[in-house]
């Protein structure tokens, strides 16, 4: 009897991000996070432009070889890890400090990436397919952080980070580690899995507390309150901007009726008022 052959087994890599699950937190860390780190924003923003620039050197390399160019993969892969172990410590998903340095083996974060053959044609118009990955991911990071006071103090008052809120947190900063990955052309595998994987995915079994990342209902949860606070965010955000530049053209009035405002009897208010009165 004829058998169908069987499915080509799909060969996509998709970066990984592993970490140990939540644990107790020091409540004077957690109260300073953001102060702590400002030499580690100083850091990442240096880093951020050397990689701007590494990116574009490799984009070309990318089209021509097919693949990045060496020195632009090695530092890609330096670079990446450095942000997500900068970005996992401000979300307060750990208390252990990131050092200032690439090779960190004995840190508790740990990405891997298998940089490899690329597709031209996706590296051409790598800045548009990677639009709609982008939205998702600045959604949900602008939900999360839209909350943050409301997080920031459930982990300071109970000293750890909730297993639903670290399964969500570990959602977006791995999401997010895979946009940049692909963005710098790092993998070839679009940004998926917002919200985990199934139990038992993994071949192997489980590898660390996001490896694979599965997600309960509670995580689930939280995940979709953070993109409706990502909408509602950048939908605020939009309108007031909107209003704002509505207010800056009906103050804008005509030389003529600067020059004669004052003179005109009647209320002070209906003069109009000069930049200087607003001080």
């Amino acid at each position: 009897m004829w058998q169908a052959p069987p499915a080509p087994v799909s060969r996509e890599w998709l970066p990984v991000l592993d970490m140990p699950g939540p644990g107790r937190q020091n409540r004077w860390t957690v109260l300073l996070r953001a102060l702590l780190l400002i030499p580690q924003f100083v850091v990442v923003w240096v880093l951020s432009v050397v990689a701007f620039f590494v990116t574009v050197i490799g984009w070309f390399g990318a089209l021509a070889l097919g693949r990045l160019p060496g020195f632009a993969a090695d530092y890609l892969t330096a670079f990446v890890p450095y942000d997500t172990r900068v970005t996992s410590y401000l979300m307060l998903m750990h208390d252990r400090y990131p050092p200032f340095r690439f090779q960190t083996p004995e840190y508790p974060v740990r990405v891997e990436l298998r940089p490899g053959e690329l597709n031209r044609l996706a590296v051409l118009f790598r800045i548009f397919l990677v639009i709609p990955a982008a939205i998702v991911q600045g959604l949900v990071y602008a939900g999360w952080w839209t909350a943050s006071l409301v997080l920031w103090l459930v982990v300071l008052v109970l000293g750890r980070m909730p297993q639903p809120l670290f399964e969500a947190t570990a959602a977006i900063v791995r999401y997010r580690m895979r946009t940049t990955a692909y963005l710098v052309m790092l993998t070839s595998a679009y940004p998926k899995r917002l919200f985990g994987e199934e139990a038992g995915s993994e071949p192997d079994g489980p590898v660390s507390a996001t490896r694979p990342l599965v997600l309960s209902g509670g995580g689930r949860g939280l995940l979709v309150v953070f993109i409706i606070l990502g909408v509602v965010s950048w939908a605020t955000s939009s309108i007031t901007t909107s209003v704002n530049s509505d207010d800056k053209d009906d103050n804008t009035v005509n030389p003529t009726e600067r020059v004669i405002g004052p003179l005109v009897p009647g209320p002070a208010a209906r003069a109009p008022q000069s930049p200087l009165g607003q001080l």
